[in-house]
């Protein structure tokens, strides 16, 4: 049985990490764990449609801004953690009929890991270089995820498509309306990530000339 008391304390011993750790870490861990949380609170598909999520966006944005890889990989992750275990706790209440934990969900959050590294090639944050790879992660992202659910690595198995190349691409066929709501949301979401770092980062460089 989950001990909430111990679960609590513990977060709060990883909150106080948090805090200590340098102010690019700390400012990206709080602008994921934000848009996260907003986007859980917006119900799909009434409003939010299928695929419209941050999770790559938050990739790419901690890959680009966080210098230590190992933070890199772990701040969105962990961000993830949380607005799932959030959402589980919406499910087991009744609040929601999506559960926030799923069997094969561990493999998503390997591939959202290995958009990470798509993150690490934007050396500065411009415009192109953040809508280049907003367009370049969700694509390998699709053909990734989408390998997987055609391999039944996730339980689908594939789909009940045919464990050949044809089948594989019929798997392709079958996504391609979510893949677009994809491309949509990493360039929104990395818009949102991207534009409030810059501007938190500006602020801050103002009130220390001042």
């Amino acid at each position: 049985m989950l001990d909430w008391n111990s679960t609590f304390h513990l977060f709060l011993r990883f909150t106080d990490y948090i805090m200590k750790l340098n102010k690019n870490i700390l400012i990206c861990f709080v602008l994921l764990i934000v848009v996260s949380a907003l986007y859980r609170v917006v119900p799909s598909p009434g409003i939010r449609p299928w695929n419209f999520a941050p999770q790559i966006a938050m990739a790419l944005f901690a890959g680009a801004v966080i210098k230590n890889r190992i933070w890199a990989f772990a701040v969105p992750i962990f961000s993830m953690f949380l607005s799932d275990l959030l959402y589980q706790v919406l499910y087991l209440n009744g609040l929601t009929d999506i559960p926030g934990f799923y069997v094969g969900q561990w493999q998503n959050y390997l591939l959202f890991g290995l958009m990470v590294t798509i993150g690490f090639f934007i050396k500065k944050i411009r415009f192109l270089n953040v809508f280049i790879a907003s367009l370049a992660a969700p694509t390998v992202f699709f053909l990734l995820s989408n390998f997987v659910v055609w391999a039944g690595w996730q339980g689908t198995r594939g789909l009940n498509r045919p464990k050949t190349f044809e089948g594989l691409l019929m798997c392709y066929a079958d996504a391609i309306p979510f893949y677009g709501n994809s491309v949509l949301a990493c360039v929104f979401f990395s818009a949102v990530l991207f534009g409030s770092y810059v501007l938190i980062r500006r602020r801050q460089e103002q009130i220390g000339v001042a």
